[in-house]
């Protein structure tokens, strides 16, 4: 059973780095980024992501590391 792309679901073409709620959701409590087996992302989105949660976390909207 495969998992539906959330970015296709909601016709998000580009993943915006200031949307820290959108990139809560692929982030685990630790602060690392889910994988796409796990998400079901597109390979496309999942380097959209990547990037904006990298910008983000530089920017100190995201961290870098949670406890």
């Amino acid at each position: 059973m495969k998992k539906q792309c959330y970015f296709s679901q909601h016709n998000i073409n580009q993943i915006d780095y200031k949307d820290t709620e959108v990139l809560k959701k692929f982030i685990n409590p630790h602060g690392r980024m889910i994988s796409r087996k796990r998400t079901g992302i597109s390979a496309k989105y999942q380097r959209q992501l990547a990037t904006a949660v990298k910008r983000a976390r530089f920017l100190g909207l995201l961290p870098y590391v949670a406890r």
